[in-house]
């Protein structure tokens, strides 16, 4: 498996113009070695790639690590790449743009004057897109698992309750499941605070009237779930029905039009037509969703602005909203598998409105 990864990013290297990639993120250093730690570069050339890590790392890395050379230094991970002639006999070397900071790349320059080095991007993540059956898999149980904890964190869903202690069971009881941890804080906003896309929770009480929007994912063998769905609290008004159904049958409509071949921007646009329809169109602030795995965002885009095209074994998040600010917001969103032939929903969590 690590061989034909290795062997697509090579092709991929040279379709850039580099002849070696130094690979810093480690969750794509663990998509082409295998490695769970947190310390770790790649370098990945035409003819063989090399591990290098450190001594903390070392019973770790060699049950993990197959396939490639394994370095372990007692120095730092440069001096290391310099003191074993890793970049000997390399010209242009590209480095993973949004992972380096100025300060290393300013290191790489004055260890390596005779080398050049470029700025790269999405060329490991351009083959991880496409997910194999094994990693599909894993998708799946990180899913079942934050299906699981909806259900079970539904009974807290009532007023009195503080945002951030929902927060702290939903982590609780992704771990309890058998989940690595969250695949980021838990998004717990109500009432007017749901009109915030990315509010974090807080020492807020759950009210009645109010909507509550949950959004979280989990963390299985590095791969990730993303779900969200919005709940009323009490009775909540024609007004607030109207805007969840509007967010609803956008959403579903996404998912039956998502297939093979087609256009990520032309899928935003299923769903951005539906809310504009129903009037909202001006409270659909984000793009409809990303793609998903060892990267909770990655590849590919779901916007109005997106050059990607979908294609089967990509796994996404279709996640329109309607955000009214100081009054609600509604989000809902499912993983999504494109499949040969159309798509298929990996979360399962019910959709229909629920008023607790």
């Amino acid at each position: 498996m690590a061989f034909s990864r290795l062997a697509r990013l090579r092709v991929r290297m040279q379709e850039k113009g580099v002849d070696t990639l130094l690979v810093s993120s480690l969750p794509n250093i663990r998509y082409l070695s295998g490695f769970t730690g947190s310390h770790a570069l790649m370098i990945v050339r035409q003819r063989r790639a090399v591990f290098v890590t450190d001594t903390r790392y070392a019973t770790q890395s060699a049950r993990e690590v197959h396939g490639v050379r394994r370095v372990v230094s007692r120095d730092s991970l440069m001096n290391a790449v310099h003191d074993h002639g890793l970049l000997d006999g390399c010209r242009i070397v590209g480095f993973e743009s949004n992972q380096v900071t100025y300060a290393i790349y300013r290191e790489l320059r004055r260890r390596f004057p005779s080398l050049r080095f470029v700025p790269t991007s999405d060329l490991v993540e351009g083959i991880a897109v496409v997910k194999e059956p094994a990693e599909i898999r894993i998708l799946e149980s990180a899913a079942r698992i934050s299906d699981e904890v909806f259900r079970e964190i539904l009974p807290m869903l009532r007023p009195g309750v503080m945002e951030r202690d929902i927060a702290a069971e939903i982590s609780y009881l992704h771990r309890r499941h058998g989940a690595d941890g969250d695949a980021f804080e838990p998004i717990v906003a109500s009432g007017e605070r749901g009109s915030l896309p990315h509010a974090r929770a807080t020492s807020r009480m759950l009210r009645n009237r109010e909507f509550v929007t949950l959004d979280f994912g989990c963390r299985v063998k590095g791969y990730h779930s993303d779900l969200t769905r919005t709940v009323g609290l009490g009775r909540v008004s024609q007004r607030q029905r109207q805007i969840y159904h509007a967010v609803l049958h956008a959403q579903e409509q996404a998912v039956r039009s998502a297939r093979p071949n087609m256009a990520a921007r032309d899928l935003d646009a299923v769903a951005r037509n539906a809310i504009d329809k129903a009037g909202f169109g001006k409270y659909f602030t984000h793009s409809l969703g990303h793609g998903l795995g060892l990267h909770v965002h990655e590849r590919p885009r779901i916007s109005a602005l997106s050059r990607d095209t979908l294609v089967a074994g990509n796994v996404i998040t279709i996640e329109p909203g309607i955000y009214i600010p100081g009054h609600l917001g509604v989000r809902i969103e499912d993983d999504v598998l494109i499949t040969a032939d159309g798509s298929r929903r990996i979360t399962q969590a019910p959709k229909e409105l629920m008023v607790l």
